[in-house]
């Protein structure tokens, strides 16, 4: 019997070698956003680097609260006042004696736009003199430290023995004594976002941008639905439109989310870093949930009104007390940050195709 011996399959004899060398070309993959793959630290670097970062994050942490909140005092408070011009002119020199600096008096041309300005927060408390019957009206819902600051302003035109009516127009709802439900609300989801995206990355870094996007809308909306129902519903403690305030934690929520990814896509691991410092520690800082930001100090007050946790604990607040103050501007800040992020993260994903495509054809 013959034995046949099988070998490779050679090309034909009149085929340039060079044809076979190049037959299969290389065709790049689906691109998704995943950021480079690292190879673990090893040696003195893996002891090190953790301890570092760790303590970064938690020294970042201690120092921003601490100097948000060690003595937190009011700057420029502003106070309307409804009454004649030496009245006002000797309200305004009393308070700077009790509290210098910490109050700015606005004349109001009557007490019913003084009341309004109350109201939507333009003003944090109010002294109408009109018609001899001189009162403050303030709104509670500012939280117990403004609070605490105004009540003592009924003494202040006519002396500790002619004390005036103290009138809280707008007080805080019965199931949040304390004033801090919306801090509390905006906190855990702020953190459940920076989470979200420190976790998207490790559990499916293989998404692509169409994948991850939803991932994030699927997170904030259904973020913002459970805790619009446990802090609004179950607990009653944030009162206001249900779908306003599940429209704002929703917005937040994506923001801050979108916001991590993004970080992350950018910087790598260090993004985590980067996430941690600005979105959980600066973020929640400059809030405005425990404190308003008239007593933040000069160079965290700023920040209040371009983070998404400081716009949408406004945002918040207005729509379950302050007839919907900072809510439009809450809702354009929010969505710049969504916009801003989501684009990051398509243009990089652009380009890493538009490289991949060029070295294929180069090969």
């Amino acid at each position: 019997m013959d034995t046949v011996i099988i070998t490779d399959a050679q090309p034909p004899a009149d085929e340039p070698p060079s044809h076979h060398r190049h037959r299969h070309r290389h065709v790049p993959g689906p691109q998704t956003d995943a950021p480079p793959a690292r190879v673990g630290l090893t040696g003195p670097k893996a002891v090190i680097t953790p301890v570092i970062t760790v303590l970064v994050v938690g020294l970042s942490f201690v120092s921003v609260f601490l100097a948000a909140f060690h003595t937190p005092t009011a700057h420029r408070l502003p106070v309307a006042v409804v009454a004649s011009d030496h009245s006002a002119a000797l309200f305004d020199v009393r308070l700077q004696r009790i509290a210098p600096e910490a109050f700015q008096v606005d004349r109001y041309p009557d007490a019913a736009s003084a009341r309004h300005a109350v109201e939507h927060r333009e003003a944090y408390a109010a002294y109408l003199s009109e018609g001899g019957k001189p009162k403050v009206v303030y709104a509670g819902a500012n939280g117990p430290a403004v609070s605490a600051l105004l009540t003592p302003l009924a003494s202040v035109p006519h002396g500790e023995s002619h004390k005036i009516p103290v009138v809280d127009i707008l007080p805080l709802s019965s199931g949040d004594s304390r004033g801090l439900s919306v801090f509390y609300a905006s906190f855990g989801l702020i953190l459940a976002g920076f989470l979200f995206g420190q976790l998207t990355y490790q559990v499916a870094p293989r998404l692509s941008f169409n994948q991850r996007v939803l991932s994030i809308g699927l997170f904030a909306v259904l973020g913002g639905l459970a805790t619009t129902l446990i802090a609004s519903t179950a607990f009653g403690a944030i009162p206001g439109s249900f779908f306003g305030i599940f429209g704002v934690v929703t917005l937040m929520a994506g923001a801050v989310a979108a916001a991590t990814v993004a970080l992350i896509r950018v910087f790598g691991p260090a993004g985590v870093l980067l996430g941690s410092i600005f979105m959980l520690i600066i973020g929640n800082a400059t809030s405005g949930g425990v404190l308003p930001p008239y007593f933040l100090p000069g160079w965290l007050e700023p920040l209040t009104s371009v983070m998404p946790a400081g716009v949408g604990v406004r945002a918040m607040d207005g729509v379950a007390y302050f007839h919907h103050d900072g809510l439009t501007r809450g809702i354009v800040i929010l969505c710049s940050w969504i916009v801003a992020s989501v684009g990051t993260m398509f243009l990089l994903d652009r380009i890493a195709a538009t490289s991949g495509i060029v070295h294929a054809a180069t090969r």
